[in-house]
């Protein structure tokens, strides 16, 4: 009797859940009598998956300052569902938001925001010290950061010995160290001049490269596209969401 082979079953892995995903999300802002100052979210829909690089566009008071706090888990929204790599941020306390927060998200600003008094290696090991790792291991891996974003031979300056694109590069390593799930990105090269500016983008399109999810917010057409997929809000609506090839 012949044996017959037997195919062995296929096992189905779950698939990963989106990094944002966002439905029927509102925010509005309040007087002190309770009355309706604006709104500044008025119903917005949008999925970022892993890996994406994606732009968030439109002009003032479009919503989009509003909709990078949120996403940051900076602020709260009034209605609707936002989850986070599968986690429903709105049933965290302030406490664990902060947490998820400091785990989940690497913030890279405008302004730097360096602390002046600390070398830059310092400022890169910030975020683990509030994550409770010891000195050693978090001065060895700021330094595996400043190395990653060119900064190797800059550790023991001060922020105000850098130049400009400098500062935002060691803002970058201290934005990374903690291994975000997403970087975060409002308006990187506004302080910067072009050729600075561009640098820092080429550095944004290789951690993308790297498999690193990108969000950034931006009114500048010629850096939003930068990125594959451009979100375009308008009057706290999303009025477009195109992705390129």
């Amino acid at each position: 009797m012949t044996a017959v082979a037997r195919t062995p079953p296929q096992v189905h892995q779950a698939a990963a859940p989106p990094e944002v995903d966002i439905r029927d999300l509102r925010k509005v802002y309040y007087k002190p009598d309770g009355s309706v100052m604006a709104e500044a979210l008025r119903g917005i829909n949008l999925t970022i998956h892993r890996g994406e690089y994606v732009a968030i566009m439109g002009p003032s008071g479009s919503g989009k300052s509003t909709l990078l706090s949120i996403l940051g888990c900076l602020d709260r929204p009034t209605d609707g569902r936002f989850d986070m790599g599968g986690r429903d941020v709105r049933t965290m306390n302030d406490e664990e938001l902060s947490r998820f927060r400091g785990r989940t998200i690497g913030f890279v600003f405008q302004s730097f925001n360096l602390i002046a008094q600390h070398t830059v290696l310092e400022n890169a090991a910030v975020p683990l010290f509030y994550q409770g790792v010891g000195p050693a291991e978090r001065l060895a891996r700021a330094s595996q950061m400043l190395k990653l974003v060119g900064l190797d031979d800059r550790g023991d300056h001060r922020p105000m010995q850098l130049s400009g694109g400098q500062q935002q590069r060691a803002a970058i390593a201290r934005a990374l160290i903690t291994k975000p799930a997403i970087l975060l990105a409002d308006e990187p090269t506004g302080n910067l001049d072009t050729a600075t500016g561009q640098a820092i983008l080429t550095l944004f399109d290789e951690l993308h490269a790297r498999g690193m999810t990108v969000i950034l917010v931006t009114h500048d057409p010629a850096i939003g596209e930068r990125a594959r997929r451009i979100v375009r809000l308008r009057d706290g609506l999303i009025e477009s969401d195109i992705t390129r090839p």
